[in-house]
């Protein structure tokens, strides 16, 4: 079975696709679905509701019990040999019914949920419980692993496993043909570092070796910081230059990867402590066959060879960007020859298939352990 708080933001639906590739039998319950398909779903988001409010109001531990009652029919109900649930924070919120049942409980950490401060902080105590409560533990980056080490979770039983990319679609880009266009793909919050990225752009833009009307950054995606982005870019006179493209489908960005020279993207820390994983685009891009130029940030290292498949910069320093940006656009032939290591490395490690692979054994492990 498994639980999980959404299904319906265009960021998530990585979560269901994964769900689809799983090798199991599958009841899944998200909290926002639509249309419910059944009673139980309808109690399932009421539930999650009530414990969304209850922790809004600093009542972390009253929070449990709405979802926890609910999870406890729903186990009593589908007899599931393991739950997964999706997001620490929705852990948090049905661990209890795994408690009283004797279901093993596997917890897929994603990214604000083991990272932003004021989460941490309000549940520490409520992760320390669910790091005891949890049979298993999946991450996206080794800094999300430390975090929840400290916190508890048993190192024999944490998976590092980013959420990978689909092989079948990304592919085929040709950033030495391509024109110099930089591509940046994901929500305007701020730990994707948008204004970051058009700043970037923008001293970029006044190096006299890349100062051509082709030269373009396209901006993919929506979010709270779109509207000072779109502010910002008139503001550096840039308006011809760059095209805020607005949300796009996985289809439509592939094509875009397609198009352009290579892929850029500085992710940070926020400022209450949130901050990315492995972030899927990079590896998208990768995969695709483009050269990345991001930040030293939480699990791109892991995926981005500095020197090899891209370039990494501190995170912050737009300067350096900046200058990265402008070896891929200069140069094409470097651009190829790093964006055709990036394809090798994502495909030998970091696709969805190796990451469903990787989730699928240690779901038979933690079954199998309790049944022993």
């Amino acid at each position: 079975m498994v639980l999980a708080p959404t299904c319906r933001a265009a960021s998530e639906t990585f979560i269901r696709a994964n769900l689809e590739g799983l090798p199991f039998a599958i009841t899944a319950f998200f909290g926002d679905e639509r249309p419910l398909r059944s009673p139980w779903r309808l109690v399932y988001g009421i539930a999650i509701l009530f414990s969304k409010v209850l922790t809004r109001l600093r009542c972390p531990w009253l929070a449990t019990w709405p979802a926890s009652w609910v999870t406890w029919a729903l186990i009593h109900r589908y007899r599931p040999d393991v739950v997964l649930v999706e997001f620490g924070f929705e852990a948090v919120r049905v661990m209890e019914a795994c408690a009283w049942t004797g279901v093993p409980l596997v917890v897929h950490f994603r990214g604000s949920d083991a990272s932003a401060r004021d989460r941490l902080g309000m549940l520490e105590e409520r992760y320390r419980r669910l790091m005891r409560i949890a049979s298993a533990v999946i991450v996206k980056s080794r800094p999300m692993a430390d975090t929840l080490l400290d916190l508890g979770a048993s190192p024999d039983w944490l998976l590092i496993s980013p959420s990978g990319a689909n092989s079948a679609l990304f592919q085929g880009s040709r950033p030495a043909a391509a024109d110099p266009v930089l591509l940046a793909v994901g929500r305007f919050v701020e730990k994707k570092g948008p204004l970051h990225t058009i700043r970037s752009f923008a001293q970029l833009c006044h190096q006299p070796m890349t100062s051509t009307p082709r030269l373009q950054l396209w901006m993919v995606g929506d979010g709270p910081l779109l509207a000072e982005a779109q502010t910002l870019v008139r503001s550096l006179a840039l308006t011809q230059q760059v095209r805020l493209l607005g949300v796009r489908s996985q289809v439509e960005v592939a094509a875009l990867m397609r198009e352009v020279r290579a892929f850029v993207q500085h992710s940070l820390v926020a400022s209450d402590g949130d901050s990315e994983g492995s972030p899927v685009a990079v590896m998208e891009a990768q995969l695709s066959g483009l050269p990345v130029v991001a930040t030293r940030h939480a699990g791109i290292p892991d995926v981005v060879l500095d020197g090899e498949s891209g370039f990494l910069v501190d995170e912050g320093d737009e300067k350096a960007m900046a200058a990265a940006m402008a070896r891929v656009v200069n140069d094409p032939e470097l651009a190829a020859r790093l964006g055709d290591c990036g394809r090798r490395r994502v495909l030998a490690g970091f696709t969805v298939d190796h990451h469903l692979r990787q989730v699928s054994e240690l779901l038979k492990k933690v079954i199998e352990a309790s049944r022993r």
